[in-house]
């Protein structure tokens, strides 16, 4: 399996080779040249998990890892979902489910992938004898999912940028009270494209990336994508792999992307439906075709908050036909401010995703309404999935939108919807009364460099 830059001018890789990378040498994102079908469809209904993750994530792995290593990293990562099912299905009304993928440790779908890439590291490092830095950008759940799926792993140093005061209380706890030296959490000046920015001139510095061995864990690392396609194959084959819609609460666009692969691999997946909150850059390109980026709203819904979703990169590369050099062409004009979808492109991506955009006073509202037909707490993400998904059901095609984050990560937002605090599980509880760990940086790419360097371990 190689894989290979959407700007075409980076080594192409293995699949190794591309986890350990992140962001190519280029500045694109990888891909695999081609993408795998996957087989036997209708025999994972009533599969363990593990089961068909081992089956989904198998062919694009190649040589990089042996049947028993992907066995046992799987086994490790998946053992810390606490739900049985790992992923379970939960009906809101008749054709409507909700896809949990909140019972990992840090209450967020970024578990499923950050908790395996963080066991696929570990092999591939022991077996180099390499050490990595990892630096990575969130708007609040990709950093709590890096720091414990990392914290305490030989050869590896985490550093994490999360935007200062734009972050909910329990994800900035999640990044700052683990004690694992390490891990660091850097509270940054600015809002989450300042972040992702940054990360980007530290990876794109090849003097720098080279001397402290940089890595990323970020939706840019395909090995994520390929974690998340794993959970669309179980829902699909828990609904009898019959055609089915999907609704995917994004801001960076990797978690919907992940079903777009899962649909190229042969899953009967019909609609792919992007929903957004008041920051909808993804929204407005795909409903106007231009992709101009806009201010940063804070929300209610804070991983959401983001103008520069970079995974669109990978979407938009599939859309111009492998075409690397228009890519290129469009990511230098968003350094500009955005640029306009080729006509041909944009009929490819709207054969591809529907969108919706929702409001702070509508998500609010459907939080309550969910409440008090189901008894069901959804989170200001969740519940932005739910109100773009009830605008497009259809009679007799199941929608499944994707819950994407514990409503307990957000007590403000549920508590002003309905009155009520949800409580963290008992394995959080005491996440208020533990001492914080943080660092506050300017969004500066020479103070990051500076603060890594003397940082790390050497």
């Amino acid at each position: 399996m190689r894989y290979v830059s959407t700007r075409g001018k980076a080594p192409v890789l293995n699949f190794e080779g591309a986890m350990l990378s992140g962001l190519a040498r280029d500045g694109g994102l990888y891909l695999p040249e081609t993408i795998p079908t996957l087989s036997g469809l209708n025999d994972l209904d009533g599969l363990p998990y593990d089961e068909v993750a081992f089956r989904v994530i198998r062919p694009f792995t190649g040589d990089s890892f042996s049947d028993a290593e992907l066995r046992g990293a799987i086994d490790r990562a998946y053992a810390r979902i606490e739900h049985a099912a790992k992923a379970p299905l939960r009906q809101l009304a008749p054709g409507h489910h909700l896809l949990e993928l909140f019972h990992g440790p840090t209450l967020a779908f970024k578990d499923f992938a950050m908790q395996l890439i963080a066991q696929l590291f570990e092999i591939a490092l022991k077996r180099s004898g390499r050490r990595i830095t990892i630096v990575g950008a969130t708007s609040g759940d990709t950093g709590s999912a890096a720091i414990e799926a990392f914290k305490g792993i030989d050869n590896v140093d985490v550093f994490i940028m999360f935007p200062h005061g734009r972050v909910s209380e329990v994800q900035r706890r999640q990044m700052t009270t683990p004690t694992a030296e390490n891990v660091h959490a850097l509270s940054v000046t600015g809002h989450f494209d300042d972040c992702q920015a940054r990360l980007k001139d530290l990876f794109n510095d090849h003097a720098f990336r080279d001397a402290v061995g940089l890595a990323g864990v970020n939706s840019i690392n395909w090995a994520r994508i390929v974690a998340q396609i794993v959970y669309y194959v179980t829902a699909c084959a828990s609904l009898g792999m019959r055609p089915t819609d999907f609704t995917v609460p994004t801001g960076n666009f990797g978690d919907i992307f992940a079903g777009s692969v899962a649909r190229a691999m042969g899953l009967p997946i019909r609609r792919l439906i992007v929903a957004t909150n008041q920051n909808d850059i993804l929204h407005r390109a795909l409903t106007t075709g231009e992709y101009r980026m806009g201010t940063v709203e804070p929300s209610i819904s804070p991983s959401m908050d983001i103008q520069v979703s970079s995974n669109f990169e990978r979407a938009l590369y599939l859309a111009y036909g492998g075409d690397a050099p228009a890519v290129s062409q469009l990511m230098d004009e968003l350094r500009g401010g955005g640029f306009a979808i080729s006509q041909g492109a944009l009929q490819a991506l709207r054969e591809q995703y529907l969108s919706g955009r929702v409001s702070e006073e509508e998500t609010l509202a459907m939080i309550r309404t969910i409440r008090a037909e189901t008894g069901e707490i959804l989170c200001p993400h969740s519940a932005v999935g739910v109100a773009v998904a009830r605008r497009h059901i259809e009679p007799g095609v199941p929608m499944v939108t994707l819950a994407t984050a514990h409503p307990a990560k957000f007590p403000d937002a549920v508590e002003a919807a309905i009155g009520l605090r949800p409580a963290l599980p008992p394995h959080m509880a005491r996440l208020f009364d533990l001492p914080e760990r943080v660092t506050r940086v300017e969004n500066d790419v020479e103070a990051l460099k500076s603060l890594i360097l003397d940082r790390r371990t050497q």
